[in-house]
């Protein structure tokens, strides 16, 4: 499998491109670096972290750990926060900043992974974590676990971070043209734990993309690029 080297500047660095598809087609072999703030990354030398626990809401168990939190912040895991799948929305320019941390040295070994975003982000969080840290972002609220059915989106903005498969938009093949300068990110994910694991296929795109988004998606994940409209 093809797999493209990716370099986000700023807190997050250090994601691999998989499985490209694009509307020049094929896989990706060659080495690149990226724009700045796209893709679930991790720090330089730090471990992306495994396992692809499936989404759960999070509750307020004895009215102490928070079903939603503030943007900012650090969040023991347990004591403050209940472990589950979180989600921030309307966030602008990758201000918005998360980490999932394994203790809080603040060393780099102990980050699980982290990401800028613009837009939507969707964060699980798992009981093995020890850390949730927030900057600059918007609240962040419990997410149920996922329900298939309803009227899901076949459109999407291309700069509006993460949609859930089945519930925001609907499965099938997006495009979208006009893109410039390799600055168009997009990602279909398996969970939204965002290790390299995470990632099913990815790419950064010049022109015009071309993506399946399988009824199996968990997310399609979108920086960057102009709209996308389902074709089919």
């Amino acid at each position: 499998m093809g797999m493209k080297g990716r370099l986000a500047l700023g807190a997050v660095v250090g994601v691999v491109v998989i499985g490209t598809v694009s509307a020049n087609g094929g896989s990706n072999s060659d080495g690149k670096a990226s724009g700045e703030g796209k893709g679930p990354s991790v720090s330089a030398g730090r471990d992306a972290g495994a396992g692809r626990d499936a989404d759960a809401g999070a509750g307020a168990a004895g009215g102490k750990k928070k079903a939603a939190f503030e943007g900012d912040g650090d969040f023991r895991v347990g004591p403050d926060i209940e472990p589950g799948t979180y989600r921030t929305t309307g966030n602008t320019d990758d201000m918005c900043y998360w980490e999932r941390a394994m203790d809080a040295s603040g060393e780099m070994d102990s980050l699980l992974a982290n990401d800028n975003v613009s837009g939507t982000a969707y964060v699980t969080v798992k009981a093995t974590d020890k850390l949730f840290t927030s900057s600059g972002c918007n609240d962040w609220e419990a997410v149920a676990p996922r329900a298939r059915g309803g009227s899901p989106a076949t459109t999407m903005a291309g700069r509006g971070g993460m949609f859930r498969v089945g519930t925001d938009i609907a499965p099938g093949t997006y495009r979208s043209t006009g893109n410039t300068d390799d600055l168009c990110y997009w990602e279909r994910a398996r969970d939204a734990e965002h290790s390299l694991d995470s990632i099913i296929a990815n790419d950064d795109v010049t022109g015009t993309a071309v993506v399946t988004v399988s009824a199996s998606d968990a997310y399609f994940k979108t920086s960057g690029c102009q709209d996308w409209k389902k074709t089919a």
